[in-house]
């Protein structure tokens, strides 16, 4: 489910964070830390929940455009849609699957978002 960076640019950050040696005394370097800290739960709460929320969004996009595929061209296809008027802006299926993306991304990215419980999260 994470998008950008992706998973692959955070565990490489924070490899390379670990492997550069710093002063912790350091404001900056302590900043780098709490990113990393960072980057670390976003990981942790990814593979906790990634899975279930793409197969859930790909399950929404299967549904919305009345086909099959992996997630990658569903969701090209759905911009596609959107695009040549085929599926509405305004149409109650996009939205809902637009407001269970988002707050999948904010679930993951910013759990500590205030709004999260009220967006029916949490």
């Amino acid at each position: 489910m994470i998008s950008h960076p992706t998973a692959a640019e955070l565990f490489e950050a924070i490899a390379a964070f670990q492997a550069t040696p710093g002063d912790p005394s350091d404001p900056r370097q302590v900043f780098l830390a709490r990113v990393t800290d960072n980057a670390r739960s976003t990981l942790a709460r990814e593979a906790e929940h990634g899975a279930r929320l793409e197969t859930e969004a790909l399950a929404r996009l299967r549904t919305l455009l009345g086909q099959d595929g992996e997630f990658a061209r569903l969701n090209a296809r759905l911009c596609q849609a959107l695009h040549d008027g085929t599926i509405s802006p305004r149409d109650p299926a996009l939205l809902a699957h637009l407001r269970a993306t988002a707050v999948g991304h904010i679930a993951i990215d910013q759990p500590g978002y205030g709004g999260l419980a009220a967006l029916g999260a949490g």
